[in-house]
């Protein structure tokens, strides 16, 4: 740090690395370097503010320099530092998983009053998560219906294993069972609730993805097929075998399928039962009951 003209303090290490991002043309350059600098040096943004002075060691400078130089080389922050919020959660991330973005907790919103009428009416509700990644939704769900238990599937091992260890780290595991399974393949039973966020880019689009979702998050996970709808076919064709009475299946979609989507559902005999938009407006979630 010394050749740097950087003191080993934490305020310092901070502003260097704000700057440096700033430098760079990221957007959310302050939030991200507090989030490097935190992660790295096991402080708070409290410690910044009230004790910017702080020594830091040199093995905790040089992790974050070095996440610093992963982050300008386009690396997401939130792979760096290897976990993501969601939902008031702390979930960790693997290569095998999705981000948990903010958009998609207006799925959260939207299937949970239907998760706390199933748990009040039958004393448990039952979910299957389709496409589990990280498991982000269905311990958000977990997380506030005690009376709720979930299946997660997902067709990637590593992400099974990422999903049932963010259920041990929220406390989940005992209501939450990662499957290995191709949408309905290895699924048996009925639930109250199927939900997903699938993958819904048509392939062709992929390569106009921004660099970091294109380069970092898992392509099983963002290819939809040819026209990006391929997911939605498959969750329609095979919800009705394993939705209890009255159940809804619920998922998110793209900004531009609002009207596609609905239609694959109405040819399996469903019927829309609820929408929610994401913080920017769009429509990005919707519920379907036969």
């Amino acid at each position: 740090m010394a050749e740097d003209g950087i003191r080993p303090a934490l305020g310092a290490l901070l502003r260097h690395i704000r700057t440096a991002l700033q430098d760079d043309g990221r957007p959310d350059a302050a939030l991200e370097a507090r989030l490097i600098v935190e992660h790295f040096t096991g402080t708070t943004r409290s410690d910044a503010v009230l004790d910017p002075e702080r020594a830091v060691s040199q093995d905790r400078v040089d992790a974050a320099l070095a996440a610093l130089e992963q982050r300008l080389a386009g690396e997401p922050v939130h792979r760096i530092i290897g976990a993501r919020d969601f939902y008031g959660m702390r979930l960790a991330l693997s290569a095998g998983t999705l981000e948990p973005r903010p958009d998609t907790e207006a799925l959260v919103d939207l299937v949970l009053p239907h998760a706390r009428a199933m748990a009040e009416q039958h004393g448990a509700c039952r979910i299957l998560d389709m496409g589990t990644g990280t498991g982000a939704i269905a311990l958000a769900l977990l997380s506030q219906e005690a009376r709720a238990r979930a299946v997660g599937t997902d067709i990637s091992n590593d992400a099974l294993a990422t999903a049932a260890a963010n259920a041990d780290m929220t406390g989940n595991a005992g209501r939450f069972l990662a499957v290995r399974s191709n949408w309905f393949s290895a699924i048996d039973g009925r639930f109250h609730i199927i939900v997903s966020n699938p993958p819904y880019i048509a392939s062709n689009d992929i390569p106009s993805l921004e660099r970091e979702v294109r380069d970092h998050d898992p392509l099983a996970a963002l290819d939809g097929g040819s026209d990006g709808l391929d997911a939605y076919r498959a969750i329609a064709a095979g919800a009705a075998r394993h939705l209890e009475d009255n159940g809804i299946v619920a998922v998110e979609i793209g900004y531009d399928q609002s009207e596609t989507v609905p239609a694959i559902f109405k040819s399996e005999g469903f019927m829309r039962a609820g929408a929610a938009h994401d913080l920017g407006g769009v429509l990005r979630a919707l519920a379907f009951r036969r």
